[in-house]
């Protein structure tokens, strides 16, 4: 295990998340985990499992009545270990007990947190978002988020649940569901009509999507905006390092990005904004702008939306949310840097720039590659899916994204779909929660290096 960890951590991330879907898989299957006292079939509990634990929120059963109070509380058991990360997760109870974090631990949460992974000795003296000395502070910033946010969370939507004329004890875990789901960006509702009730409350929707943005931007900048706020100062904002300011200023342009064209778009359509008050079509439209970087928490009938619409979704779920967070895509991150390599191109720069730091090729390298597998996992998906069931290409690509992307925005497409279907679709949350980056790592454990270099010849592109 010891060389295992040191060669590879990024198969431990596989395995570690394979044991737990089978895990959940098993629990889910138990008659007392339902509410009609019946075994929940192999494939059903399957792609429940695989959904909280990638924090994707797709599901094929009624998640509001499929499930007893026992199956309820193992489904938030699954997403919120998965939304912290369960190597993360394994670090931070490991230093809780020991108060002290070994090597083995540190290597797991850089792994889990650094989009390069760990980089103990930074051979090349490159910055990364994440220093390896930092993995101990970083560790208790998101225990400490997780439990501060989450809370906070729970009582603002409890007391709003408590208006609305429900029990004290189920206002609470009902509360503190919607609270995990919003923060781990799973999307999954206790509710059998879903959100409907609150469409169009404006508090209630301000509360979830405030958690599902911070539960979208990432730990790592998390831990920055930590350090920002506790050390203060009119210099506080140079420390505010490259990842932070590139993940927060890509988020906001994207959500505005789509709250515009969302809500442009769907503006006449009767099924969607048209039928609402001026107020809450702009409400309605912003927060599922907030819901595609991963929340999945909707309130409109994506199956009714333009086809113009749902790609502008696809697109934005594709994006998904920031590196090391709870969210899923290729990373806001990973768009910017494509952006910044394409605009000093233009430039005729020869190095990628932003905000005074200049960013490695390396880098560059790492994003076009998860963007080509993420592509090449969209596409196969669709592919197969489209051959199974032959529903509408628009719907099976929301689908699709939506579990690669983690996000569980849905046309209503997974409940119908044949088990060959379900398993295609697991798998696909699967790979889009480990990550295509992690993925790619597992095959190589190492890294080769080579004592030649072959001559440069440059082919003709564009």
């Amino acid at each position: 295990m010891h060389r295992l960890l040191e060669a590879s951590p990024s198969r431990v991330v596989i395995g570690v998340f394979l044991v737990l879907t089978a895990t959940f898989t098993i629990l889910l299957m138990q008659p007392n985990a339902s509410a009609s006292g019946k075994a929940t079939p192999l494939v059903d509990a399957l792609f429940t499992a695989v959904s909280a634990v990638s924090v994707t929120g797709l599901s094929t059963v009624d998640m509001g009545s499929h499930w007893s109070p026992l199956g309820e509380v193992i489904v938030v058991l699954a997403f919120q270990i998965g939304g912290i990360g369960a190597l993360t997760l394994a670090s931070i109870l490991a230093l809780v007990v020991t108060r002290k974090l070994g090597l083995r631990q540190r290597i797991l949460a850089a792994s889990d947190t650094n989009l390069y992974g760990p980089n103990p000795r930074n051979i090349s003296g490159d910055k990364q978002a994440i220093g390896f000395g930092d993995v101990g502070s970083l560790l208790k910033s998101v225990a400490l988020s997780l439990i501060v946010i989450e809370a906070t969370l729970t009582v603002l939507i409890s007391a709003r649940l408590l208006a609305e004329g429900m029990s004290f004890s189920h206002a609470l875990w009902n509360g503190y569901y919607l609270a995990a789901s919003s923060f781990t960006n799973t999307g999954f509702v206790p509710f059998s009509d879903g959100l409907d009730s609150f469409a169009t409350d404006p508090y209630m929707l301000a509360v979830l999507s405030v958690g599902v943005f911070l539960g979208s931007i990432g730990f790592p900048v998390i831990f920055a905006l930590y350090r920002y706020v506790v050390k203060g100062g009119w210099k506080a904002h140079r420390r505010l390092g490259l990842h932070a300011k590139l993940t927060l200023i890509t988020s906001l342009v994207l959500v505005i990005f789509g709250w515009v064209l969302i809500g442009g778009l769907e503006w006449n359509n009767d099924a969607t904004l048209a039928s609402l008050s001026a107020g809450d079509a702009i409400m309605s439209s912003g927060y599922t702008s907030i819901m595609t970087r991963s929340g999945g928490l909707g309130i409109l009938d994506t199956a009714n939306m333009n086809g113009s619409t749902l790609l502008i979704i696809d697109m934005l779920m594709f994006v998904g949310g920031g590196s090391a967070s709870t969210a899923g895509g290729i990373k806001v991150t990973t768009l910017a840097v494509l952006f910044l390599a394409a605009y000093a191109e233009a430039r005729g720069n020869e190095d990628m720039q932003a905000f005074g730091r200049r960013i490695p090729v390396q880098v560059l390298r790492l994003a076009v590659s998860i963007v080509i597998w993420g592509t090449t996992l969209v596409l196969t998906a669709s592919v197969i899916i489209l051959h199974i069931t032959n529903a509408p290409l628009e719907h099976v690509l929301l689908e699709v994204i939506s579990a690669f992307g983690t996000c569980g925005l849905s046309a209503g497409l997974s409940e119908t779909l044949p088990p060959a279907g379900k398993v295609v679709l697991a798998i696909t949350m699967w790979a889009g929660r480990v990550g295509t980056v992690t993925l790619a790592a597992a095959v190589a454990s190492t890294s080769r290096k080579t004592f030649y270099r072959f001559p440069e010849e440059r082919p003709i592109v564009g």
